[in-house]
């Protein structure tokens, strides 16, 4: 599903303009990046948790060539599907 249709289906449900829906998505949008960027935890209820991990440095390789390349580390964000929903 696409931003703009959950933001569509949003104001079907509740009845908010479409103008009113998108700022509130992207105020939390911002909210959630600004926990992830200081190393909390997001919880959502009914949908699970967003934690932020790092991926370790590894060796991948060019599946073209075959040449072997430094990957470096990198923040991510990880996932933990609710089991209750």
């Amino acid at each position: 599903m696409s931003k703009d249709a959950l933001i569509t289906r949003a104001c079907d449900k509740s009845g908010l303009a479409k103008k009113d829906v998108e700022a509130t998505w992207n105020a939390l949008q911002e909210a959630i990046r600004t926990e992830l960027k200081a190393g909390e935890e997001v919880a959502i209820a009914g949908v699970g948790k967003l934690k932020p991990a790092k991926r370790a440095a590894r060796i991948g390789r060019n599946p073209q060539t075959g040449q072997a390349l430094d990957i470096p580390e990198k923040e991510t964000v990880k996932l933990v599907v609710s089991t209750k929903y």
